[in-house]
């Protein structure tokens, strides 16, 4: 049936002659998705505009057709792009009967969206989360292909979302093919899918096509027309077309021009024997953001000045430039409808669009851009209108479509301040994006006009969150401070926390010294009633996080977590605890900020918040959770378009301690080249932890101590006081096993001074490991026992690592008996934790204490990748594989496919039977 299809397809009036190869990758897709065990799939084609991208998609409908998929078609169009969530409408309409196997809040994002209703604030990955779900589900009961043409020319918000759905269909009955124009950049093309470049035709196949259109064209048109289409299968049937009816003794037009140019001509050409009330129409259909046949007829009678009918059309058919579907009007062509464009002169294309304008006043925000597309000069009224369809499509989550209401707003108003501010307002929107060139951009552009006080200070806001400026330069800070005081006497004392965190920020990255950080702590306290201020505390924590650490913790401790709605507030509270040093407050903070993030499908900032958890659950001693967090960091990363050093730090770190020496220091090569030329000491201070973690995991002490030395060396480019906290216990290692126990010696006063004025708990731990581990036999002991009577239970890694080091230290002193008590908890510990490297020492020292070892059992840890360890422990908690897809933002067929794996590896064959495998009983 499928290969019947096929020939079907394949006949030359369709242009798919040549084009096997395509077809036989286009028919493995299906095959694979429709197999009992199926695998989804995605595939982009690319290719110039006529060379038959769209042929080939309409080849994907049928196969789908034949093997049982239900096909489902978007197509972009360059004048619609405005329209937020257009395309994703399109497609998705046949769907929405099973909207009601979906959560009510994905339902209500979809509705809102769609611009339906729903009273919800619509998270881009929300939005894309139900569609994948909508999908999905339609897919149980029929597999499912989508099909986009002209993807380059979707709404920004449907393009988005097909990149969503086609990194996460692999294990869904879900076949996607976009076609895209080659040269257009976007989100799908990014995503990192395969690509079928759609090519010229041979010549054999060339040839074969152009005597389908005309067998009985003489040889010399025939060899003109194969060398102006240079095997574009469009132009092979439009050029005879517009050649047609010229003599054969007339001299044809020797052009140099593109194909895609010729074709536009030959499409114009076709206009100038239409009738007028055609060509009032066509030109309507050209201009409009819809696509309906009742609103082009009024808009084309407002434009001839009289009504005009459905038969006025008649003539623009027959000339093969459009076709009528179902009341919809469709381009034979994209380039139809630039054609049109192009050949009409400026005042009819600004004319249509105010006929437009005038009969859509039911749809204020499409009357607002037509209104915008028709006027010339400068205009207050369509600015003003403009601005509200920002609101309306931010409300709906079209922070894109937004941002270009504002730019065009900006261009037609009068007063140069209000179009400097509309710009500014544009930026805020972009830099909630993630998008740093766009907001630059902006920025650049309303600098250039007379600017409030309260707008300059914002244009510095901004200017700070993607540049890094000179790292280091102290007086940039103070200039911060300073214009934030502006800011509070603006009465903004939002923005002025703005500042002061960009400012703080720029202490942390790089070292400012110690009046710039001093500067940005007075600054913070001048803010009156600003005490338990998420930013204030994180101003504070993170600009000074030693001379503050005991404001900031004490603050922080008379905070109830779970009494903080704000996810960004508590990703706030989160970043001060770990900036001082407090990691369990910190992962508390972080822990309930992630879940509501991932509730409310802001996945921009649950990025953040993964990134920050990966050193914190390390330092804890959660690495499962640790590692997943850097896996999602770095997968959720590549979704929302961020590149964030902390990422790789963290994946570095995490491969460091899983004993990766390789992997953990190519990834270090690489944060250390990015981080090397801004002279940032955060980042490079990071780089020597990695290191350091890579060496001593494989017991390569020497290696480490060059690496970690680095660390507590003022002079050194990495010195960070408060990030190498962690290091200081690696080091310590690297010290004793090297004979520089004097050296590390010296480094411990350095700390214990920092001490006095710090009472955090990640500096304290590790100065207790270090005292003991560097202490003589005589003083030892009671150094190990006061660092066991912590209360250790929010910090298995330290409890490890000191009844390892203390069991250890026993049985060199002949002590077996006693030794073996703390080198058989450290042991479980360290297998817990999945701290294999340190795990094997123990046993190790267990050997020598005379204690028989068996074969150390095979951990779920070792067993499982990141994801699956992470739905495992999400299934053991009772959740289904829908809540669990909720969560992770993948398919609920996917969770199951991934379980389905887990079972056999971890020789389980129930859900009930995860908890005690992955020791959560």
């Amino acid at each position: 049936m499928v290969e019947n299809s096929i020939r079907q397809t394949t006949s030359p009036d369709t242009g798919l002659l040549g084009r096997e190869v395509e077809l036989a990758h286009l028919r493995a897709l299906f095959a694979g998705a429709a197999a009992d065990e199926p695998t989804g799939a995605a595939v982009i084609l690319s290719g110039d505009p006529g060379i038959g991208k769209s042929a080939l998609l309409e080849s994907a409908r049928e196969l789908g057709r034949a093997a049982g998929f239900r096909a489902l078609a978007t197509v972009g169009v360059e004048a619609e792009a405005q329209l937020p969530y257009s395309g994703l409408h399109q497609l998705l309409r046949p769907l929405m009967t099973y909207a009601d196997r979906l959560p009510q809040r994905q339902v209500d994002a979809l509705r809102t969206g769609f611009g339906i209703d729903g009273d919800v604030s619509p998270e881009p990955f929300l939005v894309s989360l139900a569609a994948l779900n909508l999908i999905v589900e339609a897919a149980v009961d029929r597999p499912v292909a989508i099909l986009a043409d002209d993807v380059q020319w979707l709404d920004p918000q449907t393009h988005d979302t097909l990149a969503f759905l086609a990194r996460r269909v692999a294990m869904d009955p879900v076949v996607i093919v976009g076609a895209v124009r080659a040269g257009y950049p976007g989100p799908l093309v990014a995503a990192g899918l395969p690509e079928i470049e759609v090519g010229r035709l041979a010549d054999q196949a060339a040839e074969l096509l152009l005597t389908a259109q005309d067998a009985m064209m003489s040889d010399r048109r025939r060899q003109r027309v194969l060398r102006e289409a240079d095997g574009n299968p469009l132009a092979l049937i439009e050029l005879p077309k517009a050649w047609r009816g010229t003599s054969e003794s007339d001299d044809l037009p020797r052009d140099l021009l593109p194909v895609t140019s010729r074709l536009e001509r030959s499409f114009a050409g076709r206009m100038a024997a239409l009738p007028q009330d055609a060509r009032d129409a066509l030109l309507i259909a050209a201009v409009d953001h819809g696509d309906e046949l009742p609103e082009i007829l009024a808009a084309a009678g407002v434009l001839a000045g009289h009504p005009v009918t459905v038969e006025a059309l008649d003539p623009v058919v027959r000339a093969g430039l459009l076709r009528l579907e179902q009341a919809r009007v469709r381009f034979r062509h994209p380039l139809v409808r630039s054609a049109v464009t192009q050949a009409e002169a400026a005042h009819r294309r600004l004319a249509a669009n105010a006929a437009l304008a005038e009969v859509l006043t039911g749809e204020p925000y499409r009357r607002a851009w037509h209104r915008a597309e028709s006027t010339t000069g400068l205009d207050d009224a369509v600015a003003d209108d403009l601005e509200a369809s920002a609101t309306f499509s931010v409300a709906r989550g079209a922070v894109i479509t937004a941002i270009r209401c504002l730019e065009r707003a900006a261009q037609l108003t009068t007063d140069p301040g209000r179009r400097g501010h509309r710009l500014l307002l544009a930026a805020e929107h972009a830099f909630g994006l993630g998008h740093a060139d766009l907001v630059n951009r902006l920025l650049h552009a309303a600098s250039a006009y007379p600017l409030s006080t309260l707008d300059n200070a914002r244009i510095q806001w901004l200017s700070e969150i993607f540049s890094d400026g000179i790292p280091g330069d102290a007086g940039r800070v103070i200039e911060l401070c300073r214009i934030a005081d502006d800011a509070v006497r603006a009465d903004d004392q939002d923005l002025a926390l703005n500042l002061l965190l960009g400012a703080a920020l720029r202490c942390w990255w790089a070292d400012t010294g110690p009046q710039a950080r001093a500067a940005v702590a007075r600054a913070a306290r001048r803010l009156p009633g600003m005490r338990g201020d998420a930013r204030y505390l994180a101003i504070l924590g993170v600009a000074e996080p030693i001379l503050e650490a005991a404001t900031v913790q004490e603050t922080l401790a008379t905070i109830a977590i779970e009494e903080v709605a704000d996810p960004d507030a508590l990703r706030l509270y989160g970043m001060a605890a770990h900036a001082i040093g407090n990691s369990a407050l910190a992962y508390d903070f972080l822990d309930r900020a992630e879940a509501k993030l991932r509730n409310q499908g802001r996945l921009g900032l649950l990025t953040h918040v993964l990134v920050m958890q990966v050193g914190i659950r390390l330092t804890l001693g959660v690495w499962d959770r640790a590692f997943a967090a850097a896996e999602e960091g770095g997968r959720l990363g590549r979704d929302t378009g961020q590149t964030i050093w902390g990422n790789l730090v963290g994946e570095s770190r995490s491969a460091a301690l899983r004993g990766e020496l390789e992997e953990a220091l190519r990834m270090a090569a690489i944060t250390e080249h990015d981080a090397g030329g801004r002279q940032l000491n955060d980042l490079l201070c990071c780089v020597q932890l990695t290191r350091g973690y890579a060496w001593v995991t494989a017991r390569r002490y020497e290696e480490a101590y060059r690496e970690l030395r680095r660390l507590f060396d003022p002079a050194d480019p990495a010195y960070h006081p408060r990030e190498s906290y962690p290091g200081l216990m690696f080091f310590v290692d690297a010290a004793v096993h090297t004979d520089r126990r004097d050296e590390a010696r010296a480094v411990l006063a350095t700390f214990e001074e920092m001490a006095r004025i710090t009472p955090v708990p990640d500096l304290r731990l590790n100065l207790r490991y270090a005292r003991a581990v560097l202490a003589d036999d005589a003083d030892a002991e009671p150094l190990y026992q006061a660092a066991l009577a912590e209360s250790l239970t929010r910090w298995p890694w330290f409890r490890a690592r000191y009844e390892l080091a203390y069991g250890t230290w026993l049985r060199r002193q002949r002590r077996v008996t006693d030794s073996r008590i703390h080198l058989r908890a450290a042991l479980v510990s360290l297998e817990l934790i999945g701290a294999h490297s340190w795990a094997e020492q123990a046993r190790t020292e267990l050997r020598a204490a005379g204690e028989r070892m068996t074969q150390a059992a095979t951990n779920a840890h070792d067993l499982l990748s990141p994801q699956e360890l992470q739905i495992a422990r999400l299934a053991a908690q009772g959740l289904s594989n829908r809540e669990i897809g909720e969560q992770l933002y993948l398919s609920p067929r996917t969770v199951g496919s991934h379980l389905y794996r887990i079972f056999p590896k971890l020789n389980i064959t129930s859900r009930a039977q995860l908890a005690t495998r992955l020791d959560l009983s």
